[in-house]
């Protein structure tokens, strides 16, 4: 099985790679000078997910290129492209991998603006999601306030990593506006091989390494709501999320 090699020669048996080439959605030809940009940022010896180099040495990464974080322009055409993600993932799951959304702007939003615009994208998205029949993702909660949260998009389960120029954690500053889409099946599924605390633990270990601490905000999926998370500011106890999934109060939690 293939390994995951930190700086400090820490080694993490991950999942092989899925033969599967993920393009970019047919009506968006990515800005390469963003996306080699976002390689660049991620290929930066000392940054702290070895998932996400996993995942780019594996070119398993789709990218889709939008406006403005803070308009709805393209908030359509990025769901038609989460849906068919999705879709190409259950024909042929394996391997870890990320759909990013890259902004061209804007540029200068501090860490509660941008925090708001996310949440504002993410609604968009989930209300398109709802209005075309798509199913919660059945094991995860469609409520932000509770532990067993996640984000629900053509029936898959995503954890969503939010980064910006003036983000306070350095493995979050990124020179544009970023959405990435994880999918929590792909956790599940080290959880599974016994893979999934090595890894953490070492990327606790790198972020220490190369932001100076461990970011206060992480926690595991079960303990507090993952929402606290998405856009990577340090956020209050009481802080109540901005969004709500109108497929929630239709479905009963039988988890």
């Amino acid at each position: 099985m293939p390994t995951v090699t930190d700086r400090d020669a820490c080694e993490i048996r991950l999942p092989p790679p899925s033969p599967y080439h993920f393009a970019p959605a047919d009506r968006n030809t990515p800005d390469p000078g963003l996306a080699q940009e976002f390689s660049r940022f991620v290929a930066d010896r000392g940054f702290p997910c070895v998932g996400a180099k996993s995942a780019f040495a594996r070119d398993t990464i789709a990218f889709y290129t939008a406006r403005d974080l803070t308009s709805a322009w393209d908030d359509l055409a990025v769901h038609d492209a989460l849906l068919d993600w999705a879709r190409k993932y259950r024909d042929e799951p394996g391997g870890l991998r990320s759909f990013i959304v890259l902004f061209d702007r804007p540029c200068d939003l501090g860490e509660a603006a941008f925090e708001r615009f996310m949440w504002e994208r993410i609604q968009s998205l989930v209300d398109k999601d709802a209005w075309r029949g798509q199913r919660l993702e059945p094991t995860v909660s469609a409520d932000p306030q509770d532990p067993h949260f996640s984000l629900s998009i053509g029936g898959e389960a995503f954890f969503v990593v939010g980064m910006h120029p003036n983000a306070s954690r350095k493995a979050r500053r990124f020179a544009h506006p970023a959405l990435v889409f994880n999918l929590h099946d792909q956790f599940d599924r080290l959880r599974r091989e016994g893979e999934y605390q090595r890894m953490r633990e070492v990327i606790l270990k790198r972020d220490r390494d190369y932001s100076g601490s461990i970011n206060p905000m992480l926690a595991t999926h079960g303990e507090a709501s993952e929402a606290r998370q998405y856009s990577g500011r340090l956020v209050a106890d009481d802080w109540a999320c901005p969004f709500s999934d109108p497929r929630k109060d239709g479905r009963k939690d039988d988890r």
